[in-house]
């Protein structure tokens, strides 16, 4: 007689409620299984492209061994409508036990014995070796509904399980329910609870991550519930030093968002495995797979139960998230930004429970159509990278509030405020910096370039000559670029203008590099002495205006109305010494003349050095008149009239 068996004669039933409670859960692993291998026979019966389902390693989680059944697939073939399955029968009856069994702990729990009766009776009525389309989608089909099917049953037996082991556990270590386990196991359930408790409070007061441990035979067992979602299922066991994960979800991409995150702790994954078809209906597909982890010794094996327990968390509404995510970036962003979220340990409940994308969209309309038009996404206005920055200062500044527990209005405020701040760092100014960077850089080359002596230096004059013309070719496509914002937006005429201005820097820049390539092809005697030195006192002046354009370019993006007086005072000394510059530049071109006129006799030298030299005195003028203009603009935006 079963030792269980002799306890039930005695009349003490509870004392069996544990060791039921194991039996039923090792039940559910198998009931899995067949529900797995039925799928496999389908797919292979219909000629399915897809390789063929693995099923070793769910064969040795369930503890199973059996050749018959491991043969069902490929013995599986279709004739018109009914699928003809080898040792069906024999299916059957294994299904209806273990579904008895599953029910065994949780008896007169609701509707639960009756549906349990009334599927074996169902089982039992089946053809010997066939199931129709209908048949299979009873039992496999995993979406609720109208009707009820074998896979719902399954399901909801395992909720009902867990809830029983979480009154049964004999003990609670660090807020696991624990019951049967060795002493060596409470090491390996508090590292892992230790793991949980890191970041539990990131769902908020979302259900979700109960835990419960118990030992079976060889193996300590843990199961987290992670959500309310009936496919949404994690079970470890650990079995000396290697620890097995199974993982099952409704959602292919948030699968794979966990595959990366437990990656991080060294899982090596077994391919995910899809468990229903949607040629036939079988409701929501949901896919399956395995992490195992390899520990070289205790230290290390809790240090993987803590990484495993410290992540479950950001799996909690992850699909939601990702969905309203969507409306500001891309797919792959999306992604993205909950991957950070996680690995920051702020998450995305926060976010999510304070307003999610409302919260977004208000900061949005809040700052009008001069920065957001109906249907504008955040990336296509502010660029991918500082959206996401964006997004992710959002969930760490709404989780920061609900730790202090601040009123939502405070976080709408806040994400506005934030909002305001990454456009006025991040807006136009950004343009207008990196067109004035090509032009500092051209400045730079032609000084450092007379420095060294490039206008003797054929090749090196050439490779700096086709080096401006990309710098200002990339010039020419930013002043395209702010035309076309321009045109959809007004706010973006004014630096439209700018820019427009600024590019005649680039230009006159851009073409005394390509003059000085051509003094370096041999034209370029006489240049010795006065003339060089000339050369390299204009080109100096123009650099130092270069510079004082980018300071000034800085300190505006930084004004309006609360800026500081030492920022004014900042500003407007930048532009006096771009002014100076420019009249400085006037008489350093008639030095140059002078010189030339003195030095240089051959005629092909006199013109280019002469047009040299007045393309960089035309920089000048034209940086001291986009100096003007910004001028204008930024005092604009502090309300002095011009």
């Amino acid at each position: 007689m079963e030792k269980m068996e002799a306890v039930a004669t005695l009349g003490q039933t509870e004392l069996l409620k544990p060791a039921r409670v194991r039996a039923a859960l090792a039940a559910n692993d198998r009931l899995k299984l067949y529900l797995s291998v039925l799928q496999a026979a389908h797919e292979h019966a219909s000629g399915a492209d897809a390789p063929a389902l693995d099923l070793s390693r769910e064969f040795a989680a369930a503890g199973v061994k059996a050749a018959w059944l491991a043969e069902v697939p490929s013995n599986a073939f279709r004739e018109g409508k009914r699928l003809h399955i080898a040792d069906l029968p024999r299916l059957r009856a294994l299904i209806a036990e273990d579904l008895r069994l599953m029910g065994r702990p949780v008896e007169d729990q609701g509707d639960l014995d009756a549906r349990i009766e009334h599927w074996c009776v169902w089982l039992d009525a089946l053809e010997p070796d066939t199931l129709s389309t209908d048949e299979l989608h009873a039992l496999s089909a995993g979406k609720r509904g109208k009707d009820d099917s074998l896979h719902l049953l399954v399901m909801d037996l395992h909720k009902a399980i867990n809830r029983l082991a979480a009154e049964l556990s004999s003990e609670n270590i660090d807020g696991a329910h624990v019951w049967q386990i060795d002493e060596a196991d409470r090491a390996r359930v508090a590292a892992f609870m230790r793991g949980i408790n890191q970041t539990c409070a990131l769902k908020l007061s979302h259900p979700g991550l109960d835990t419960a441990a118990t030992r079976d035979g060889e193996r300590l067992l843990l199961q987290n519930d992670i959500s309310t979602n009936d496919a949404h299922v994690l079970v470890i066991q650990v079995e000396g030093l290697e620890v097995t994960l199974t993982y099952s979800d409704l959602h292919r991409r948030r699968f794979a968002f966990f595959q990366s995150l437990l990656c991080e702790v060294g899982a090596n994954w077994s391919e995910p495995q899809a468990r229903t078809s949607a040629d036939l209906n079988f409701g929501a597909t949901y896919y399956v797979g395995t992490a195992r982890f390899s520990c070289t010794d205790e230290s290390h094996l809790w240090t993987v139960l803590e990484g495993i327990g410290a992540r479950i968390v950001f799996l909690i509404d992850w699909n939601r998230a990702r969905k309203r995510l969507e409306q500001f970036v891309s797919k792959t962003d999306a992604v993205a930004i909950l991957s950070e979220a996680a690995r920051r340990r702020c998450g995305h409940m926060a976010w999510l429970e304070a307003g999610g994308e409302k919260l977004i969209f208000d900061a949005m309309q809040a700052l009008g159509a001069d920065y957001f038009r109906i249907g504008d996404r955040l990336d296509t206005v502010m660029g991918t990278e500082k959206a996401r920055a964006f997004v992710l200062d959002v969930m760490a500044l709404a989780m920061g509030a609900a730790q202090q527990h601040q009123p939502l209005a405070l976080v709408a405020d806040d994400t506005r405020l934030l909002l305001t701040r990454y456009l006025h760092r991040h807006d136009e100014f950004d343009l207008l910096a990196e067109h004035a960077a090509y032009c500092h850089a051209m400045a730079e080359g032609l000084r450092d370039g007379l420095a060294h002596g490039h206008e003797r230096d054929r090749k090196a004059a050439r490779e700096f000559a086709e080096r401006a013309k990309d710098w200002e070719r990339r010039a020419d496509q930013l002043v395209m670029a702010a035309r076309a914002r321009a045109a959809a937006r007004p706010r973006w005429e004014a630096f439209a203008e700018l820019v427009q201005t600024a590019d005649d820097v680039a230009d006159a820049l851009e073409e005394a590099a390509f003059l000085l390539s051509l003094i370096a092809a041999d034209h370029h005697q006489g240049w010795r002495g006065e003339v060089h030195q000339a050369m390299q006192l204009l080109a100096d002046a123009v650099l130092g205006a270069a510079q004082d354009h980018v300071r000034a370019l800085e300190v505006a993006r930084t004004m309006g109305e609360g800026s500081s007086a030492e920022d004014h005072e900042e500003f407007v000394a930048a532009l006096w010494r771009v002014l100076n510059a420019e009249r400085q530049c006037d008489v350093l071109l008639r030095d140059v003349r002078r010189a030339l006129a003195e030095h240089v006799s051959d005629a092909a030298t006199l013109n280019l050095s002469t047009d040299f030299a007045q393309a960089l005195e035309s920089a000048s003028d034209w940086l001291l008149a986009t100096g003007y203009g910004l001028r204008r603009l930024a005092f604009s935006r502090v309300g002095v009239g011009q």
